[in-house]
């Protein structure tokens, strides 16, 4: 039995209006990965050219939940028939043809590929496992598509391929969205402030206060001396600052800092001007402070 398939989310244009063709693949597996990296980034036309073997278990077992893909990919004989209403052809190749052909990179073709689909069908063409497309095949493309790999071991497994271009149009259709570039799925959440994190930016003040008490539990345990401070709390600071902590984390901290207090026997932001004697038992056994 086939997994189920969760329902398909992209763009209808390019669902339908951009093609991914593949020519005389040997193994179905391939075909099933190739059906799954699709549906990954929301396409779903799939057009197969003389298959060695299609269908089968192994393609829709490979295919993970896209066996929808399958269910609809369309067989043909020979790549003209597959290209037969598309007025734009990209095809996957390496460098180094005899006779220079115009060759773009995943983006660029990316983008001639959703442009050209807004009048008509566009194809990106994909070749046999052992030896790509044909120079006659090639012919049949307005460009060429060069991945640029490791020069040292450049071949790409099928799916593998595919899964670059479908992804270069998945960025490209999120960029399109409403708030362009500040999609949702592409903004960054790195730090407090930025939409979808959970708790709000620490305050000027609470921060200071966190440095404030850091200090003096640090000097209660015996690791910080006032009289000789070097750049101990500066270097903190910045280390600290360089994290922009939120409220909670600061009041996490803060708790850490006074359960050590309390296990050296000193009150939170008491200011004595001698370390605890635990405090300076471990700052010997530590080799002195920063």
């Amino acid at each position: 039995m086939h997994k189920p398939s969760p329902p398909l989310e992209g763009p209808d244009l390019y669902q339908d209006q951009i093609r991914i063709v593949l020519v005389e693949t040997s193994h179905s597996g391939n075909i099933g990965a190739v059906a799954r990296a699709m549906k990954n980034m929301g396409l779903a036309n799939l057009w197969l050219v003389n298959p060695n073997s299609f269908p089968d278990e192994a393609s829709y077992a490979r295919a993970a939940g896209a066996s929808d893909i399958l269910d609809r990919a369309q067989v043909v004989p020979t790549l003209k028939e597959a290209l037969e209403d598309c007025t734009m052809v990209l095809g996957t190749s390496a460098r180094g043809r005899k006779l220079p052909w115009p060759v773009v990179p995943p983006p660029q073709a990316a983008e001639i590929a959703a442009q050209s689909s807004q009048a008509a069908p566009a194809a990106l063409v994909f070749g046999r496992e052992n030896h790509g497309l044909s120079n006659d095949e090639l012919h049949l493309c307005h460009y060429h598509i060069h991945i640029p790999s490791n020069p040292d071991y450049s071949s790409l497994n099928l799916a593998m391929a595919v899964q670059v271009m479908c992804y270069e149009l998945r960025m490209l259709f999120l960029r399109t969205l409403e708030g362009g570039e500040g999609s949702p799925y592409l903004k960054p959440m790195t730090s407090p402030g930025d939409p979808g994190w959970d708790v709000p930016a620490a305050r000027a003040g609470d921060v200071e206060g966190f440095f404030q008490h850091l200090e003096q539990a640090l000097y209660d345990v015996g690791f910080h001396r006032r009289e000789n401070p070097r750049q101990l709390m500066s270097r903190l600071r910045r280390l600290f600052q360089r994290a922009r902590l939120d409220k909670l984390e600061v009041n996490i901290l803060r708790g850490i800092l006074t359960a050590v207090q309390k296990t050296a026997g000193k009150a939170e932001g008491t200011d004595n001007t001698e370390p605890t004697q635990a405090g300076s038992q471990s700052a010997k056994q530590e080799g002195g402070h920063v």
